[in-house]
């Protein structure tokens, strides 16, 4: 009987002990104290660590609050009081599961607060030296992780910097007023037989500039973080850091990897993200039950060697001299190495390109030595009336050619001067001279649609073509005249494929030719932004394309007389290409006419049927 009562006491203790757990969780919120002034990219990166950890490792939120205790700006009995009764009362409706605190004096007011709070909350720390922790005398409930910094690691780094290296010069706030850095002062005291050190620390900007400016040869800089001078002026550490950076005469040494891009050249860093993680970690270990007296405290491997590429290149330092394993940031790879074989083939792409048009032109002085020729001979026998339809059939093809190499000869100046950058833009460059082949294929098929065009058998040549996708390649083409004349382009298309019965090559010429008119007419355009509109509608037998800009418009005097041949405005105009448009238009059953737009701009409608 005793045995089985004895059995029963013992089952009764485990399912309690089983269920205690579950009774006892923390609430899911944390309160994150940080002793450093608002705003620091270290606790940025590290409350950034923390978060993700706690976010990737938990099914249920966690409710995450930060409190800035700004130690560097705020002191005394009175502060310490009213900070303490602050985030009691700020806190006393919102439940607390764990206390986070970043620092030694974190860590302080962080107990000291818990001591006043009902429900005595686990407390986690970091970015403690392990030398103070091993002296605290914690209460229960509390882990966390340390670090070892120290200012021989200070040295080593200072002496791949500097390799005939005799003193240090140490700038920023006193030493015993830096939380993480305090005992560096001691250390600095101790150092035997290796380089002195120069106390820079407590004075004013204008002094510390004054003193960097002129060090020896044998010195290297060692900065901890500069947040007040002696005349009482604040400063963001790491612009404090670009303002001595800009006078020294010697390498900066830096201690913190946040640090690392402001002038400082390198040195063991100490890394915010990994104790972000490692803190979050922990937080996790205890909302899932376990205890935090439980979890031991340990030393986290937080420091790397890490260097600035272009401060070791200024300083003409070897990477061969640095600590084993270091890191180099901000490294700049040249053009041929990081783009060696894009190089190689933009080359041979660009030689087979420049063969292409010089066979293009060749050809092109073929032809018009042949056009000479046989002008020459039928002038002899024809008429006046056949010389001038000859004449105007010259001057179609010099207008709608000119357009191509026009555009061949932008891309290619284009393409050089991506290539010509001090970091060439292999791929702007590679697509520019793709862009040069078509146009040299739309400059050999312009060719054959006017050829065509005069002849008797022109509707062979005719097919369903979407005018929606003519338009979407005008526009492709006239991407570079686009941006050099800062001209917004704007569409406001009908739904679908809308197809007519036309010479695409034709068709793409004449909305082409009024899209670059429209172009050069906002070219003296300022005061508003200058918009080149294209819209296309349909109805139950025709389509319309509507070409609108925002330049000065048309003059009534000129609308009379816009389409008429030999007719410009242009002072190097030929006066055939809104003629040309309106024959092609017309040609395929169209009209093409010509309006002002209010409140200013010129408006082209082209009307086509549908079949």
């Amino acid at each position: 009987m005793r045995l089985l009562l004895h059995a029963a006491i013992m089952l009764i203790a485990t399912l309690r002990c089983a269920v205690a757990p579950a009774q006892e969780l923390l609430p899911r919120s944390v309160l994150v104290l940080d002793q450093s002034i608002p705003y620091t990219e270290y606790f940025g990166k590290l409350i950034g660590a923390l978060q993700s950890t706690l976010k990737a490792g938990s099914s249920a939120p966690i409710t995450l609050y930060s409190e800035r205790l700004e130690y560097s700006h705020f002191k005394g009995p009175e502060y310490e009081r009213l900070l303490h009764t602050f985030i009691k009362e700020k806190y006393r409706e919102k439940p607390i599961g764990i206390i986070i605190a970043v620092g030694f004096d974190a860590l302080q007011f962080a107990v000291a607060l818990r001591s006043e709070l009902d429900t005595r909350p686990p407390i986690v720390f970091s970015s403690i030296d392990d030398r103070v922790a091993a002296q605290l005398k914690l209460p229960p409930d509390v882990t966390g992780t340390t670090l070892r910094a120290t200012v021989q690691d200070a040295v080593i780094a200072a002496k791949a910097l500097v390799p005939r290296l005799r003193q240090i010069a140490v700038i920023g706030d006193p030493l015993p007023q830096q939380t993480y850095r305090r005992h560096y002062q001691q250390e600095l005291q101790d150092l035997a037989g290796g380089p002195t050190y120069s106390d820079l620390t407590g004075l004013t900007m204008r002094e510390v500039l004054n003193r960097v400016a002129s060090l020896s040869a044998d010195t290297a800089i060692f900065y901890t973080t500069f947040s007040y001078d002696r005349d009482g002026m604040r400063y963001d550490p790491n612009d404090a850091l670009a303002l001595v950076a800009q006078t020294a005469n010697r390498p900066i040494v830096i201690d913190q990897e946040t640090r690392l891009g402001h002038g400082g050249a390198g040195g063991f860093l100490l890394q915010a993200a990994p104790i972000g993680e490692e803190t979050g970690r922990r937080v996790l270990r205890i909302l899932n039950g376990e205890r935090a007296s439980q979890i031991p405290i340990e030393a986290g491997k937080f420091f790397k060697p890490v260097f600035d590429w272009r401060e070791l290149r200024r300083w003409n330092v070897s990477e061969g001299s640095l600590p084993s394993g270091s890191e180099i940031r901000f490294r700049e790879v040249s053009a041929w190495e990081q783009y060696r074989w894009q190089i190689a083939l933009t080359g041979v792409a660009l030689a087979m390109q420049s063969l292409l048009i010089a066979g293009l032109f060749y050809q092109r002085q073929r032809r018009r030595s042949a056009e000479v020729e046989a002008r020459r001979r039928m002038g002899e026998l024809a008429l006046v009336n056949r010389r001038a339809a000859i004449g105007e059939m010259s001057a179609s093809i010099a207008h709608e050619i000119s357009q191509p190499l026009t555009a061949i000869a932008t891309n290619s100046n284009a393409g050089l001067r991506w290539l010509a950058r001090e970091s060439p833009n292999v791929e702007r460059a590679a697509t520019i001279f793709k862009r040069i082949g078509r146009d040299a294929d739309r400059a050999a098929q312009v060719i054959a649609s006017i050829r065509t065009m005069f002849k008797k058998d022109e509707d062979q040549s005719r097919s369903l073509v979407d005018v929606n996708d003519v338009i979407r390649e005008v526009l492709a083409l006239l991407h570079i005249e686009l941006e050099e004349h800062e001209v917004a382009a704007r569409t406001a298309l009908s739904d679908g494929p809308q197809r007519v019965l036309a010479d695409r090559i034709q068709l793409q010429q004449v909305i082409l030719n009024l899209a670059r008119n429209a172009i050069e007419a906002m070219g003296a355009v300022t005061g508003r932004q200058r918009v080149l509109k294209l819209e296309s509608a349909a109805t139950e037998s025709e389509f319309i394309i509507t070409i609108t800009d925002s330049g000065p418009g048309i003059e009534p005097d000129v609308l009379t007389r816009i389409f008429d041949p030999f007719f410009t405005t242009k002072s190097n105009g030929m006066g055939m290409g809104l003629s040309i448009c309106r024959s092609i238009v017309e040609a395929h059953g169209g009209r093409l006419s010509a309006a002002s737009a209010k409140p200013c701009g010129a408006v082209f409608e082209i009307v086509l049927p549908l079949p």
